[in-house]
């Protein structure tokens, strides 16, 4: 049992992304509902695809975190790269979406705008507006750090100057 624990520890399966009964079953579900959205999309039988449970962008390829196991938003992004070369994603969670950030960091196929807290040693502290691509990715990442006391009107009026 401990080389079972020190291997989940190795991928951060521990403290805020705990082992839990039917954990395999719970991944597969989430990540499954967000692939089919995506192939709807591509197959042009849906213009919007919701996945309400699911939107777990803090995992990364060898690394579980903040609550996410498997990032179905990865995977739902490269079920479209089959039919369409580039993709916009929008992230306003208030957490930055550090994971599909990362998997998308370096090439221009992805934009990725996240709106997030940040500062004040909140939750990731990642997310900087300095953060803006790499390589053939450079300035295909935006990040939107918004303070404490961002209300609904500045964040809608912030939203629409960025998107539009």
């Amino acid at each position: 049992m401990q080389s079972f624990t020190k291997s989940l520890k190795a991928f951060s399966v521990d403290g805020d992304c705990p082992v839990f009964p039917r954990l395999f079953e719970f991944c597969s579900n989430y990540t499954g509902i967000s692939l089919q959205g995506a192939t709807q999309l591509k197959n042009k039988i849906c213009d919007i695809a919701i996945n309400w449970d699911a939107g777990l962008h803090h995992a990364k390829k060898l690394e579980v975190s903040g609550f996410c196991y498997v990032n179905d938003i990865v995977i739902g992004i490269l079920e479209l790269f089959k039919y369409h070369p580039q993709v916009l994603y929008i992230d306003i969670d208030i957490h930055h979406d550090d994971g599909v950030q990362k998997a998308f960091y370096a090439t221009d196929q992805v934009m990725t705008v996240s709106f997030h807290k940040y500062g004040n040693y909140f939750f990731l502290s990642t997310g900087d507006m300095y953060e803006v691509g790499a390589e053939g990715g450079h300035y295909y990442c935006l990040n939107v750090p918004l303070w404490d006391g961002t209300n609904d009107q500045s964040y809608k009026l912030l939203f629409q100057l960025v998107i539009n």
